[in-house]
């Protein structure tokens, strides 16, 4: 068995985000890294919008990110941490739109070890240093400098290391351009290391240490380190030299303390509370992320607590002494992982969980009643400030990022009946959760939507300059008139602009600097600036059947099949070219490229023709109308079109290079054909095709991103376009069009205007490279698991909080405050507590903005939800009681009760995570009523661990509790226990079903193949696997095959061999003796590794699937950074073969960016075996064309055949 392995939707989490100018211009740029994905991306300074520059995939895992920028320097630099044990310091080429690797250095072993540095990075502030150092031991410090060409040069490692010694955070210290120094918090843990009785650990405190870089010795020294009462988080460098102060500031549990070596005293403040927070009142808070903003004149820290509330901390200074900190509440968004204040006024904040969000910073609180905190007010020990958290002031929402991390669970199915699959995926964490609904699809927004008089049958936008940013006309054809509308601020009818309006038009356009065409079917009527007109009638009886037209060349074909010619002459006026050419059969379609810059034509036209066939004809001067190709077709092209692939212009207003022209064919039969036409000779050559849906496809040119892309109309519109540097054919999630134009204005820049039915519809297409259309119901607790109702349909979705309180006991808790309020209030003020407790109950701040209130550890709170998978309506819920954690469900039928569905839910009471303790587990069996639409609880039945895995089974019931597997019959008062097994080594995590096969997942011993003995009412254990795999996900491929994905981000086929025995007799005296026992302690039948494959990311879902109507059955698996892949097989020994090749030349031509081995990456835990890397292949598309010549030349192809092969894999499973 041979896998392909492709990646359907990147990660969509971030764990870092850093700001700065990296492409050179004034414009800034985020770099984010997604774990093993690095990207770029612009917000758009006048729209808010966030568009993407470049991803690049590292193969690897990025753990810590920053960027630098050299002394005078105007660009910044990206320099990254990863698991490849070497430092990498990138550059961002614009107009390539790639990052080059400037420097890559050695210093340890590859993989995430403690002490081979690469978890923390530190800057100094002025670019002349980095210190990077791991979790334990080893620190290192790089000089950066420039050499006498202005090029980046890095040293060799200057060591700071000290053994015996955690480190939690480091940050560059400002003292503008003195001897950098790197300010880290440290503990030192060797007394507690020695110590036997353990009370060293309890005493162990942390330190903030500082070190120099001597630039004169060239060396590191600890320069100074002092204890800190507090265990301490997190680090704000303060702005130094001639900004401010310098310094750090140390964000500790409960207080925020600003140190400054010298004469300094500490200034500390205590981190403000929300006022009347249900939270646990023994629970510290803490900063856990922050930003800084920085100006000639001022500077202030944006910090954010873990609640979600942001404060805005600023210092007063006296000369160059600290005085006070102050600190103001800002506003509350999302937990985020980073934060970025961007010069622009734009706040990027990337969030733990759920969607990311681009804020407009509109105030900076300075003005507003909000009190601010200092640390001048004198308070008890152990006291803080309160505040009272409210709804956005400051900031405003400009854009949000779609995320899907963590996916907890999904299932492919087609629920809504629209023949195409659709992914249900439940993600997200606490109140901030989601079910979403994928498909496959880009999203469209709709700009405008007006009706007209009656139903057009085509539409075109033109400008009435060439020099014109925008469109100024919008013309509508109707069976018998044309109407010809203005675009300004309003969208209006004009009667002035020159066109017939009392016939219907075929096209129009631009002619030359300032003239429009209209073709109609007597003749064409060309319009000059200044409102001559000039006319040219079909001859005789004859009409104007079909055309085409571009900027300088009119081609119309008459009755019978008859081409003529029109060229604009150097005055302005159009010629008709002396001969005519008559074409063997009618003309169907017609289509010409635009005129390439600098030139005075397009050479090509192409035509599709009744039989069958699209032929090339040739325009040039010496040539004209003669035929330079055909390509014979499998059905009549309903119509034609020429593009440039590539081309238009880049970020910085480069000229990108073309991809060439391409001629896309839609057929009647409802297949596009894409085929390359030479630029010189005007051959066709490979030609893909792709099926679009049951009507005739229509085509039109369309621009995204500046450059050419076409839109396919059958069925389902659908949009083939270039981004970055890959091609993209994907359906719009919109009702079917019938006809389109591009479309330019002021507040849409890249628009289509199309039509559909008698309404006249304006479009935008925002999220260009996005796979997945997605629709979103909240839900209140993190989804666990869900199962789809067989009949009706619906969702049954397990809810579940640890940490988290009930709607009852926040009720409860809410009332309990209130009156504890009114009795701590004296005699006089008892009105005024009255009031103030009424208005506290009357107050709700949303959970999903504000977050739920932290219970403590050992709280639960958990609800079972019925969910109608289109709309997203609710229609059951039921809240389990407070410390009753729901895991896990199953519907199944009863052999004695018919064919009546049930839902059984596993429940654990007062469960404990750590050290792991649980009071008693329950099993709730409920009857569906009501189509599947809701529930009515049967009976509770007792267990005395937690029931993780419910699985159906020949009409009885499956359960895995704790580490034993159970067969259970439904009872009138509980359920009934039938069987048991109890050699499962540690804990049941799943179950399947096969035949007479049980495959049982341990949570770190792998899979356990299980056989129930009916007549001797026994499950007997028969074969299980050699490596421990700490499973979190399986999905069974056939009887004896299952793919398990487990918690460090592998997936592994395991199938048992061929001559397995299910009949193995377990020693029923238990006189076996020992050496009899089989391998290693387990069964003496193992099953065998067909493949294995590291991910990289943590794998939560399986499930074989087909995502195309048609398409063959492939693995689909989600994971918890909320990214979509499968792995599909490989049909034909040959196929494999090439990939194989393809694989082994892309190892050696585009090697990892950041330095990681790609061998080593895929095969991270198990050496990787029989899958081959689908995103490393796909990367020959954006390779340069040298390198793709020679990986193709050592191939026996040439480079079109290999993309066309990658493509084709790609559209026989997905999209």
């Amino acid at each position: 068995m041979f896998l392909y392995a492709l990646t359907l939707q990147r990660a969509t989490t971030i764990t870092h985000a850093v700001h700065g100018n990296f492409s050179g211009t004034k414009q800034q740029e985020i770099a984010l890294s997604r774990g093993k994905i690095l990207e770029l991306v612009k917000p758009d300074p006048n729209t808010g919008k966030v568009h993407t520059l470049l991803t690049v995939e590292i193969f690897g895992v990025i753990r810590t990110l920053m960027s630098f920028r050299l002394t005078g320097g105007s660009k910044d630099y990206v320099v990254c941490g990863t698991d490849s044990g070497r430092i990498c310091i990138l550059e961002y080429i614009p107009n390539k739109n790639k990052f080059d690797r400037v420097h890559m250095e050695t210093f340890g072993k590859s993989g995430c070890r403690r002490i081979v540095p690469g978890q923390y990075l530190a800057i100094d502030p002025k670019g002349r240093a980095v210190m990077i150092g791991s979790t334990e031991k080893q620190k290192l410090v790089y000089i950066l400098n420039r050499d006498s060409e202005a090029r980046l040069t890095i040293s060799s490692p200057l060591e700071a290391h000290k053994s015996n010694t955690l480190v939690y955070y480091m940050a560059g210290v400002d003292v503008g351009f003195e001897n950098p120094m790197f300010a880290c918090l440290e503990m030192d843990y060797e007394e507690a290391d020695n110590d036997p009785t353990g009370e060293a650990i309890q005493t162990a405190q942390q330190t903030l240490t500082f070190y120099e870089l001597d630039l004169g010795l060239n060396h590191v020294v600890r320069k100074y380190s002092e204890p800190l009462e507090e265990r301490a988080n997190h680090l704000i460098t303060v702005p130094g030299g001639n900004d401010g102060p310098g310094g750090v500031l140390v964000c500790a549990e409960n207080y925020i303390t600003y140190k400054n070596f010298g004469d300094q005293p500490d200034i500390k403040s205590p981190i403000p509370r929300r006022r009347n927070d249900l939270d646990d009142p023994e629970r510290g808070m803490m900063f856990i992320c922050s930003a800084t903003h920085k100006t000639k004149s001022m500077f202030f820290f944006l910090a954010q607590t873990e609640q979600g509330d942001i404060f805005k901390v600023t210092l007063e200074t006296d000369e160059d002494m600290v005085t006070e900190i102050r600190l103001k509440y800002f506003d509350t968004v999302p937990v985020a992982s980073a934060m970025c204040v961007l010069r622009t006024g734009f706040l990027f904040v990337a969030s733990d969980y759920g969607n990311h969000a681009l804020y407009q910073i509109a105030h900076l609180g300075d003005d507003d009643e909000e009190p601010e905190f200092s640390s001048a007010m004198l308070l008890e020990e152990g006291d803080t400030f309160f505040y009272a958290p409210r709804p956005l002031r400051n900031l405003v929402v400009v854009d949000e990022l779609d995320s899907l991390a963590p996916i907890m669970s999904c299932q492919i199915a087609d629920l809504a009946n629209e023949d195409n699959p659709q992914l249900y995926v439940t993600c997200g964490r606490g109140p901030r959760s989601s079910l979403r609904v994928l498909r496959h699809g880009l999203e469209v927004s709709e700009m405008a939507v007006s009706e007209l008089p009656g139903n057009p049958n085509a539409v075109w936008t033109v400008k009435v300059t060439e020099d014109d940013e925008f469109d100024s006309y919008i013309i509508v054809s109707f069976v018998n008139a044309t109407l010809v509308l203005s675009i300004g601020e309003t969208v209006e009818e004009v009667t002035d602009s020159g066109f017939l309006g009392t016939t219907p038009t075929l096209s129009c356009s631009l002619l030359g600097e300032n003239a429009l065409v209209q073709v109609y079917p007597e003749g064409i009527r060309h319009i000059r600036f200044d409102k001559r007109v000039n006319e040219w009638k079909a001859p005789g009886k004859k009409t104007i059947l079909k055309c085409a037209v571009n900027q300088r060349q009119v081609v119309i074909a008459l009755t019978g099949g008859e081409l003529v010619y029109f060229e604009m002459d150097p005055s302005g006026q159009l010629n008709e070219y002396t001969e005519r050419k008559e074409m063997s059969s009618d003309v169907i379609c017609m289509d010409l490229g635009k005129v390439p810059p600098g030139e005075q034509r397009t050479r090509f036209l192409a035509l599709g023709l009744a039989d069958n066939t699209v032929r090339i004809i040739s325009l040039d001067p010496t040539d004209c109308l003669q035929p330079l190709s055909m390509q014979a077709l499998p059905a009549v092209a309903e119509s034609v079109c020429i593009i440039e692939m590539g081309g238009g212009e880049d970020e910085t207003g480069e000229q990108r290079p073309s991809g060439g022209l391409v001629l896309n064919i839609g057929l009647q039969n409802g297949v596009l054909l894409r085929t390359t036409l030479d630029n010189v000779t005007g051959d066709l050559s490979d030609t893909r095709t792709r099926y679009l849906g049951t009507r005739p496809v229509k085509l039109f040119r369309v621009l995204t991103q500046g450059s050419d892309a076409v839109l396919g109309m059958s069925s389902r519109t659908w949009l083939s376009y270039q981004y970055q540097n890959r091609f993209h054919l994907t359906p719009l999630s919109y009702d079917p069009l019938e006809f389109a134009s591009g479309f330019s204005s002021e507040q849409c820049p890249e628009g289509i205007v199309a039509i559909s039915g008698n309404t006249l519809r304006i479009l935008a297409l925002e999220k260009l490279g996005t796979v997945f259309n997605q629709v979103s119901t909240g839900l209140q607790y993190t989804p666990r698991k869900f199962a789809v109702h067989p009949t009706s349909n619906h969702l049954v979705i397990l809810e579940t909080d640890h940490n988290a309180y009930t709607e009852e006991t926040k009720e409860h808790r809410r009332n309990q405050m209130a009156t504890e309020m009114i009795q701590a209030a004296g005699e006089e003020e008892r009105e005024l507590a009255q009031e103030m407790a009424q208005a506290f109950l009357r107050e709700s701040l949303p959970e999903d903005k504000f977050g739920s209130p932290k219970a403590g550890p050992g709280m639960w709170a958990s609800q079972i939800r019925i969910m109608h998978p289109s709309s997203g309506e609710t229609t059951e819920k039921i809240c389990l009681e407070q410390n009753a954690a729901a895991f896990s469900l199953a519907i199944c039928r009863f052999a004695s009760y018919g064919d009546q569905w049930f839902l059984l839910v596993g429940v654990a009471h007062d469960m404990n995570l750590n050290p792991r303790q649980v009071k008693a587990g329950e099993i709730h069996t409920y009857r569906f009523s009501e189509d599947g639409t809701r529930l009515e609880l049967i009976h509770k039945t007792l267990v005395d661990e937690v029931p993780q895995a419910i699985c159906p089974y020949q009409g009885r019931v499956l359960i895995g509790v704790g580490k034993l597997l159970r067969i259970y019959d439904l009872g009138k008062k509980k359920l009934l226990r039938k069987c048991e097994n109890k050699h499962i080594p540690n804990r049941i995590v799943s179950l399947h079903a096969v035949g007479q096969r049980v495959l049982v997942c341990d949570i770190q011993e792998s899979v356990h193949w299980v056989r129930y003995r009916r007549s001797e009412n026994q499950l007997v254990i028969f074969a299980d696997d050699t490596y421990p795999r700490w499973v979190t996900s399986a999905a069974l491929l056939d009887y004896g095959t299952v793919a398990v994905g487990d918690k460090f981000g592998n997936i592994a086929i395991l199938r048992l061999p061929s001559d397995v025995n299910d009949d193995v007799q377990e020693d029923p005296s238990g006189t076996k003796a020992l050496w009899t026992r089989g391998l290693l302690n387990g069964c003496s039948q193992k099953c065998d590794v067909l493949c294995s494959y590291h991910v990289g990311e943590i794998i939560l879902s399986l499930q074989k699937s087909t995502l195309i109507p048609g398409g063959s059955e492939s693995l689909v698996y989600t994971t918890l950074s909320g990214g979509i892949g499968m792995l599909v097989p490989f049909t034909s020994h040959e196929d494999h073969d090439f990939f194989q090749h393809l694989e082994m030349h892309m190892r050696n031509e585009a090697q990892p960016l950041l330095g990681r081995d790609h061998l080593g990456f895929r095969s991270f835990y198990f050496p990787i075996k029989n899958v081959i890397d689908g995103d490393l292949c796909e990367l020959f598309n954006s390779i340069d064309t040298a390198k793709q010549n020679g990986v193709a030349e050592e191939l026996d192809r040439n480079p079109a055949e290999v993309s066309k092969k990658l493509e084709d894999i790609r559209t026989r499973y997905a999209f």
